[in-house]
């Protein structure tokens, strides 16, 4: 049977087997990016979800999510199959089981992030939520997993996908991921407290890392006050530290329009010293319109607010500012060539979102990076980009 032929029925299996409760999510894409007096890139990609949703038992649910991507990046044509989320969960009074390619992201919401495949057990008692899980991530597509720990996986990452080569082209790095958390949400009555323990055990190379991570948020009437923290311990050639963080304040106005202002300034620390090695997540989240980069030696301050003036539409406006740790950890624009500065420079970003029916709504969103405001690539050309999507919902 043919590849294509396979990739067809996966698709198409939840629809055959439980078309009663069967759905479909198709979103567009349009980008326009570049830099200023350069070339203008396009890029457009269509994505086609199947969606499957049924009761198992009288303690149990089933989720079973396809997708087929495909577009054009630059001038590349890509096409791209993947299974999503597909996850059976059974409860048992207090406590439950997740069996799949389920949803896990650590406290801080930057360290481990996204679908992976695996086992998670959950308990929620007046004590607060309790989960322990275990998760497999070589067999997630590594353009979704995004997981880019060392300077091979980075390599690997950007390559495209080769059909005739398809096996070593489309996987995430073999990595095991265990988590063991806690969540109560009124610790000491006055604040959302999440510790949590992870760790990941490299398969394929030695480079070996465990998190542990705390989060608190305090309520202060319009107000929430958000901090957390991580410390890395990572044996690759040799046993090293790093550091992360984060604080968040957010302003809630009193009103009918749901309008929110906040502050936020996320850290991952940079090397100090052969032991101080800089922070590195084990899922890549960018942050930013026009830089991309892992959160790794690189700080991202963030003033942002969003508003919902109607019952279907809202905006959303902000500017970021990104600072590096060190001069050794983040490469690439804006940088200049030996460049001593640490201040990137800023992003300005806004958006906007309509959705006149329950089951339709369009995107429209941009920002400009202006490494000029910066000390790290004063010269450099400032950057834009421009994104137009539509997402329909069929059930």
């Amino acid at each position: 049977m043919k590849f294509i032929h396979v990739i067809i029925i996966l698709f198409l299996l939840p629809a055959a087997l439980f078309a009663f409760d069967f759905g479909i999510v198709a979103n567009v894409n349009t980008g326009l990016g570049g830099q200023e007096e350069g070339e203008t890139v396009f890029d457009f990609s269509a994505n086609i979800m199947s969606r499957l949703f049924m009761l198992v038992g009288d303690n149990g649910e089933l989720v079973a999510t396809t997708g087929l991507s495909l577009g054009v990046l630059h001038v590349d044509f890509f096409f791209v199959p993947e299974i999503l989320h597909t996850e059976l969960t059974m409860r048992f009074g207090a406590s439950g089981i997740r069996v799949g390619r389920m949803n896990y992201s650590d406290p801080l919401s930057f360290i481990a992030t996204g679908l992976f495949d695996g086992v998670q057990y959950f308990h929620n008692g007046p004590f607060g939520s309790f989960n322990i899980g275990a998760w497999y991530t070589g067999l997630l597509y590594k353009k979704n997993a995004r997981i880019m720990m060392t300077s091979d996986e980075q390599a690997t990452f950007v390559q495209p996908i080769d059909y005739e080569d398809f096996f070593d082209t489309y996987f995430a790095p073999k990595r095991v991921i265990t988590a063991l958390g806690w969540e109560h949400p009124s610790f000491g009555n006055f604040m959302h407290f999440s510790p949590a323990v992870v760790a990941q055990f490299d398969l394929s190379g030695d480079y070996h890392s465990q998190y542990l991570i705390m989060k608190a948020a305090i309520p202060i009437s319009n107000l929430r006050l958000e901090v957390g923290s991580a410390v890395e311990l990572s044996q690759g050639d040799e046993f090293n530290m790093a550091f992360a963080g984060m604080f968040g304040l957010y302003w809630l106005f009193p009103g009918e329009f749901n309008k929110q202002l906040s502050f936020t300034a996320r850290i991952a620390g940079g090397g100090i010293n052969d032991f101080i090695h800089p922070f590195v997540p084990i899922t890549t989240k960018f942050y930013g319109f026009s830089i991309k980069h892992k959160m790794s030696g690189l700080s991202v301050l963030s003033l942002d607010y969003s508003a919902r003036l109607h019952q279907t539409f809202s905006v959303s406006a902000g500017v970021l500012y990104f600072v590096r740790n060190d001069k050794g950890t983040f490469h690439g624009y804006p940088l200049a060539a030996d460049s001593d500065g640490f201040f990137l420079g800023p992003e300005i970003y806004t958006g906007m979102k309509w959705s006149p029916f329950s089951d339709f709504q369009i995107n429209f969103g941009g920002g400009i990076f202006f490494p000029s405001y910066g000390d790290a690539g004063k010269e450099e050309p400032a950057s834009w980009k421009a994104e137009l999507s539509a997402v329909l919902a069929l059930y």
